[in-house]
């Protein structure tokens, strides 16, 4: 979900502040369908929330979201470095 350049941006402006589609299209250069889908993609994964406001849309970081994820990180990196470690390496039969 975060690997996407497009999306790690989206996510780390609106780490800075609550942002509407108009402001993400501006700091992006970004389409705005393109933006919209990566917007989707973030909102249905859980990691941003949505304001209506008017005919705009405000879109918010969750950021306990990003806590869980970064955690999941941590440990995926400490179980990769265990295994580089330790030449960890299941054989082709």
């Amino acid at each position: 979900m975060l690997a996407d350049p497009l999306r790690l941006q989206i996510v780390t402006l609106l780490a800075r502040e609550t942002l509407c589609t108009t402001h993400l299209v501006e700091e992006t250069g970004a389409r705005q369908t393109n933006l919209s889908n990566h917007l989707k993609v973030l909102r249905d994964a859980g990691v941003v929330d949505t304001e209506p406001c008017g005919r705009f849309t405000y879109y918010r970081l969750k950021p306990d979201v990003i806590a869980s994820l970064a955690g999941q990180f941590a440990e995926l990196a400490d179980t990769a470095r265990a295994t580089a470690a330790a030449d960890k390496k299941r054989a082709c039969p």
